[in-house]
């Protein structure tokens, strides 16, 4: 097989399942894995794809940080479904902390009727729980305006008055080696805080963010418990790292 040809099915490969493992490729090319190796390395530097541990994933900027419009509206589907199920795990008389997340988001009219409270930095996440007459508080600071989040010094320090029974959060990037991730270092703190503050932690996140890494990194693997519609090449590594429930549309 020629050169181009193998970078194509690689690239195809890449854009069907978001990552593609080294021995994956070498079975469908045909070719060995010091070749597959070297056209990963080419492919990268070219800006077609991002090396991860064992294979490739697809690239995407460090600091990239869609608005929250963009968040609600992408792979809405598989983010109720999501949001459907960690809704189910809130019992009522629980106390929970739900950050500025598109699928915390979608959380909220499945929580319709818990007697719980809630503590969000999110603004939307606010409107949206007054909307359905859950009782919440909202943590105080600086308002980011492309995510309409809370952040920065004052909301850490408002944040930490606070314990919480659950805390349900999305992320940017989930990979084998970093961890959990998100652009703004000031939202890795508060999210790294509120994860310190919550008997259970669950991360929420769409297939997308797997095998991405963002610049602030919030947590490890371990830290947290995995809701997702994942289901793609690396599902049994994550697995070795972390509890993960697996939910379909």
């Amino acid at each position: 097989m020629l050169t181009p040809e193998r970078h194509q099915i690689i690239l195809e490969t890449v854009k069907k399942y978001h990552t593609a493992k080294i021995k994956d490729l070498v079975r469908s090319t045909g070719a060995s894995e010091s070749t597959i190796r070297r056209d990963l390395d080419q492919l990268e530097q070219e800006g077609l794809l991002r090396r991860v541990h064992g294979g490739a994933s697809l690239r995407a900027s460090a600091s990239d940080e869609p608005s929250m419009g963009e968040k609600i509206t992408k792979y809405h589907k598989e983010k109720n479904a999501i949001a459907s199920y960690a809704a189910s795990l809130v019992r009522d008389g629980d106390c929970i902390y739900l950050d500025a997340g598109s699928t915390t988001y979608e959380m909220i009219s499945h929580l319709y009727g818990k007697d719980i409270t809630v503590v969000t930095n999110g603004l939307d996440q606010l409107d949206k729980l007054t909307e359905y007459q859950i009782k919440t508080y909202v943590v105080g600071g600086y308002v980011k305006h492309r995510t309409r989040a809370v952040i920065g010094t004052v909301a850490m320090q408002n944040l930490q008055q606070y314990r919480f029974d659950q805390c349900f959060m999305g992320t940017n990037g989930i990979s084998l080696r970093e961890g959990f991730s998100t652009p703004d270092p000031e939202e890795a703190a508060i999210k790294s805080t509120a994860l310190s503050l919550s008997q259970e932690r669950y991360i929420l996140a769409d297939h997308s963010k797997f095998e991405e890494i963002s610049f602030g990194k919030f947590a490890n693997l371990d830290e947290a418990y995995i809701v997702t519609n994942y289901e793609g090449l690396y599902l049994n590594d994550y697995k070795e790292k972390t509890n993960i429930k697996v939910v379909t549309s």
